[in-house]
């Protein structure tokens, strides 16, 4: 609690490690409009210690940027604190992704597809503990089993872990199966080890803030994909989606990042008007923009587009567009993106599916008009493509070896015999057989005559 109250100073509203999202210039964004405390984007730990550029480009921070906690990834302990050592000296704590759902974390064996691995993991906590000037924490989703989930939260605190973030969803929960984070499970973490608990999961607004703090006992609350949709989520305000942007911009001006940063970014402040298809012109230039100004220049025809509506001077009526989304507020303002339930999406992924079987069976029939599959139709196609046969078309005699009588008979062969026993013939014999490429004779001849010519 030390940690928590006198390194971070009690920070509740709280920025979550993002993929290529929580870069210095969004975590100055994000500072500048309530969050207390940010992590980096999660470091792969074998590569921070390999490569000095991406080394250089994941510590960019400056004063403004604190207190500040690094985040990694990996599966080899001795990897993991080499590049700890590292960036111990920019930061107040080291954070291990045991998090991560996502494929490239199976591919990679790290995250959330370490979690079963108590072993590897108690050792990698507790080498980091042992060897840094700085605290370590983790960040962890939940099994299905609570009890489990407890054992396996008390098992990072004895393996030294000063501070845990726990994501109130399964390893399995991600995508259009998100559904709701759990916090039930963060209660009973919390209750069950003596270390700050931060609940992550279902923050949308400041509102959601409140409840979950109220609910879980938790000294902090960790938001990601509501805080991409609205950096001045903390503040309990919904600006228009061109304020956070221009001024990110403005920030990026300043400290440079990749433009995929800068156009993942982009894409999530302007969700819900870029959903709206008379700007699909726009959704397209945003996608291929690879300068600063021709994103600067996006984001100014947006504000050009909605600001009329916002001051008031236009009316946003029932007659327009809304785009895919059925918002309360006005589409141009910051708002959370809502998934579907799980359920609804699996029921429309199995009612797709049965129309497309059902389309399939129709369009495909074979010549007596009778239903076929989609692969046999691709083979028919293949053979009334293929060029008839010339009648007069004669096929090479599958004559034996007189000798083996296995090998088919070479046709070109000037011994009559298949290629296996001509080269064994010329060899023997010094002979040399053009029909099967064979010429042991000549190499001899030219061996023989490099010899003289050298003595």
């Amino acid at each position: 609690m030390d940690f928590w109250s006198d390194t971070l100073k009690k920070p509740v509203n709280i920025v979550a490690p993002m993929v290529d999202a929580s870069e210095l210039p969004w975590r100055l964004l994000c500072r500048r409009y309530g969050a207390q405390l940010c992590y980096t984007p999660m470091l792969h730990s074998a590569v921070f210690c390999k490569d000095p550029k991406y080394r250089k480009e994941s510590l960019a921070s400056c004063g403004e940027d604190n207190p500040l906690i690094v985040q990694f990834c990996g599966n080899d302990p001795k990897i993991m604190l080499e590049a700890a050592l590292l960036a111990e000296e920019h930061c107040c704590a080291i954070d291990i992704n045991l998090g991560c759902p996502q494929a490239i974390a199976k591919r990679g064996h790290y995250g959330s597809f370490l979690q079963d691995e108590w072993e590897l993991l108690h050792e990698m906590v507790s080498t980091l503990s042992k060897s840094l000037k700085v605290p370590v924490t983790c960040k962890i989703r939940v099994f299905e089993d609570m009890e489990k989930t407890v054992r396996y939260a008390k098992m990072l605190e004895n393996a030294g872990c000063k501070m845990l973030t726990v994501h109130g969803r399964t390893r399995e929960q991600k995508g259009p199966l998100t559904g709701l984070a759990n916090w039930d499970y963060v209660i009973a973490v919390r209750e069950a080890v003596n270390i700050p608990v931060i609940s992550n999961g279902n923050i949308q607004c400041l509102q959601d803030i409140h409840r979950c703090l109220e609910y879980t006992g938790c000294v902090g609350v960790m938001t990601a994909e509501g805080n991409l949709h609205n950096p001045f989520l903390f503040e309990n305000t919904s600006p228009p989606a061109w304020i956070p942007a221009m001024e990110y911009l403005e920030l990026v001006d300043k400290y440079p990042c990749p433009f995929s940063y800068i156009r993942g970014h982009l894409f999530k402040l302007f969700h819900h008007v870029l959903s709206i298809s008379s700007n699909n012109q726009l959704r397209i230039r945003l996608g291929a923009a690879n300068t600063l100004d021709q994103f600067k220049c996006i984001v100014s025809e947006l504000k050009d587009l909605y600001q009329p509506y916002h001051d008031g001077k236009l009316v946003w009526g029932e007659t327009h567009e809304k785009g895919s989304f059925n918002l309360i507020l006005p589409p141009w303002l910051c708002q959370p993106y809502v998934r579907l339930p799980p359920e609804e999406h699996l029921k429309k992924v199995e009612e797709k599916k049965a129309n497309e079987d059902l389309n399939s069976k129709r369009h495909y029939e074979d010549s007596d008009g009778n239903l076929i599959s989609r692969k046999k139709m691709k083979k028919l196609r293949r053979i009334n493509r293929r060029p008839p046969k010339p009648e007069n078309c004669s096929f090479r005699s599958m004559d034996l070896c007189p000798l083996c009588k296995i090998n088919p008979l070479g046709s070109k062969c000037l011994n009559k015999l298949c290629k296996k026993c001509c080269k064994d013939k010329c060899f023997l014999e010094e002979l040399d057989c053009p029909g099967h490429r064979v010429l042991i004779k000549t190499k001899r001849e030219l061996a023989r005559l490099k010899f003289t010519n050298l003595t």
